[in-house]
Formats: structure tokens, C-alpha cells, sequence
């Protein structure tokens, strides 16, 4: 074989070998692993205290004061009190003027006296002809007719003299006084008004000066409140006070379907009745939907959760939070009870990304 054949052959043994190597394909590379993820459940879970209520502050009991209808007609000489000021049971709050009631009295007085000089005339008469019944000295007649005037002379002196006490019971209560202790709430008479004029009370007053909260709470929420329970009560100025439940109202309403709770509150004069009031039971304990408050992420859209389905893929769940206690959050809106949903790592994860769960033990 001639040098040039050699080395053609050796051209050949060496190009082959290449030709067939590039006609195979490359090796397939390794698909990465599904993320490993950890997540806990949604479920129920008993949350205590923190549910938190509006409200109105309201009176305890109010007292209206009005002119008895006796004294319907009287003007109004002196008016004692103003709105705010703190009062005793039995004070004054306003002097009528009773120049007129006197005159009366004067006038009732002086025929009590006159009619009594009758009766005691009459009487001292019915006496003389006692026992001469019979005697010829009277008839039968003369002598009845002397006891009758006696008696007659006597009821005068009876009606006579319940008039004038009538009228003496009129002038002690010209001066109206205080049915119940407490804080004049408003005052509705001026010197110089007729007692009786309008329907409207001349006073009213918190009965001791006592003032609650009366929070409306939702119908779902009610079962949990029980009488004695405490509450926080926050009043617009950022300041507390501390009460307690003292009345649940049984009924609800039907159009709202709120209940009224009535929240006991000490005696403070910065508790207007009127004013608003959130009240917070912390003292409540409610079964409810929760997540671990890391399961929570929050974007421009609000609260959300991302949940893992049955096949392990991620998908994005819009929430609505209520309590926070215990490290668990209250899932007022969401996915339902037993779904999974991830923890922390939820950061690095997007919605349609196929993961491996890992069971996480939750917070207690």
C-alpha cells in the first residue's frame, strides 16, 4: 500500500469514530426537585377575649321631673340646679311661686276657725238637752233636731279643715325636689315658665350618677357574653374604663340582627351619657376558623393565604382576618376548615408552583 493510501485509511479510522459519536443524542438533564414547604391546617380552634363591639353610653336609669297636676298653672320663681350638677334625693330644683297658694291658706284658715266656733256651738247645744227625752220640757223633735246640727256643724269642720290641708300639702310642694341622687342630665325650665306648660320633664337625672355602655353585638356572637364577664370599654380620647356585662337583652333585632348588651361602668365624670364607646370582651371564648398568623401574607390586594391542593400545587386564596390570640388568627373569610395552607416560606412560592409539603407542629 502506497504512503498516500495509508494515510487515507488512517483519516477514516479516525473521523468515523466522531461522526457516529455526534450522531447520538445528548443525555437528558435531571428535573429539579419539588420545593420542600411547610404548612398547617385550617381549623378550628378556640379563641379567648378580643372580640370587640361599638356602643352608645347610655343612662342606668334616668328620673324625669315634672309638676305634680296640682300645681299645673303656677309660674316658676326660682330654678336651683344647672345640667351637670350632681344632686342629693329630696333637693330642691325649683321654687313655684305660691303667693297665690298662701292667700288661699290665709283665707282656708280663718273659716276652719269659724266653722269650728259652729261646731262647738252646735255641740255644746246637743249637750243641754241631753236626758230630757221624754220629760215634756222638748219634743222628741226639738232634741234631734240639736243633736243632727251638731254633727252637721262637725262634718262642716272636717271638710273645712281636709280643704285647708289640701292646700298646705299644695304649698309644700311648691318647692319641687329631687325624686332620685344623681347627675342632672338636662334642664328644660326657666323663672317666669308655667308649671305644667308642655309635656317636656323640667329635669332629667341619671339615677346615681350611673352610666353604661350599651354595645351592639352580633346575633352569632351573643352565646359566648354571659352576665359578669369583663369588658374593656375604649372612649374616643384613647382613655379605658373597666366594666362588666350586667345585662344581656333577650331579643334580637330582626332587620340588624344585633343584640343589646349592657356593659356596667364605675362612676367617672369624663362618661357622658351619649357619647360612643368600643367595647372589648376580653373575658370571651369563641370555637372559629384560624391559621397561624405566619400562614397570613399581605400584598396591594389585602390578606391572603396560599393554599396546597390535592395534587400539591400552590394557589393563591383572598382572606378576611378577625382575632388575633395565641399566635393564631381568626379567618373570618377563606379557605374552609382542613385545607392546607403554607407557612412562612410562602414568600419564594407563586400561585401554580408544584411543592412538597412538610406537616409543621403549630403554635399552642
Amino acid at each position: 500500500m502506497t504512503r498516500s493510501g495509508i494515510a487515507a485509511s488512517l483519516l477514516v479510522a479516525l473521523v468515523l469514530p466522531a461522526l457516529a459519536g455526534c450522531g447520538k443524542g445528548a443525555p437528558p438533564a435531571a428535573s429539579a426537585p419539588p420545593r420542600a414547604v411547610q404548612v398547617a391546617l385550617v381549623e378550628a380552634r378556640t379563641l379567648a377575649g378580643g372580640l370587640e363591639s361599638s356602643g352608645v353610653l347610655v343612662s342606668r336609669e334616668e328620673a324625669a321631673v315634672y309638676p305634680e297636676t296640682p300645681l299645673s298653672g303656677y309660674r316658676v320663681g326660682v330654678v336651683y340646679v344647672e345640667p351637670d350638677a350632681r344632686v342629693a334625693r329630696g333637693q330642691p330644683l325649683v321654687q313655684l311661686d305660691d303667693t297665690l297658694l298662701r292667700s288661699q291658706i290665709t283665707q282656708q284658715t280663718a273659716l276652719v276657725a269659724q266653722q269650728k266656733v259652729a261646731a262647738d256651738q252646735a255641740e255644746e247645744q246637743a249637750q243641754h238637752v241631753a236626758g230630757l227625752e221624754g220629760q215634756g220640757v222638748l219634743s222628741t223633735e226639738q232634741i234631734d233636731q240639736r243633736r243632727f246640727q251638731a254633727r252637721s256643724a262637725r262634718a262642716a269642720l272636717d271638710a273645712q279643715t281636709a280643704q285647708l290641708r289640701d292646700l298646705q300639702t299644695r304649698d309644700a310642694r311648691m318647692t319641687i325636689r329631687a325624686p332620685v341622687g344623681g347627675l342632672v342630665l338636662e334642664r328644660n325650665v326657666r323663672p317666669g315658665d308655667v308649671a305644667g306648660g308642655t309635656a317636656t320633664p323640667m329635669f332629667r337625672l341619671a339615677r346615681d350618677s350611673l352610666v353604661e355602655l350599651e354595645a351592639q353585638v352580633a346575633e352569632g356572637d351573643l352565646s359566648g357574653i354571659k352576665v359578669g364577664d369583663t369588658v374593656q370599654v375604649i372612649l374616643p380620647d384613647g382613655t379605658s374604663a373597666q366594666g362588666a356585662v350586667r345585662l344581656i337583652y333577650p331579643s334580637v333585632d330582626p332587620q340588624t340582627k344585633l343584640g343589646k348588651v349592657h356593659v356596667a361602668l364605675p362612676v367617672r365624670p369624663d362618661l357622658r351619657p351619649g357619647g360612643f364607646g368600643r367595647a372589648v370582651f376580653t373575658g370571651l371564648s369563641r370555637t372559629v376558623a384560624a391559621v397561624p398568623e405566619g400562614a397570613i401574607r399581605y400584598d396591594a390586594d389585602g390578606a391572603s393565604v396560599m393554599v396546597v391542593g390535592p395534587d400539591n400545587r400552590v394557589r393563591q386564596v383572598a382572606a378576611k382576618t378577625g382575632q388575633h390570640a395565641g399566635g393564631y388568627v381568626e379567618l373570618l373569610r377563606g379557605p374552609p376548615a382542613g385545607s392546607r395552607v403554607l407557612l412562612g416560606a410562602s414568600t419564594f412560592v407563586l400561585p401554580g408552583d408544584v411543592v412538597r409539603p412538610v406537616q409543621t407542629a403549630a403554635p399552642r
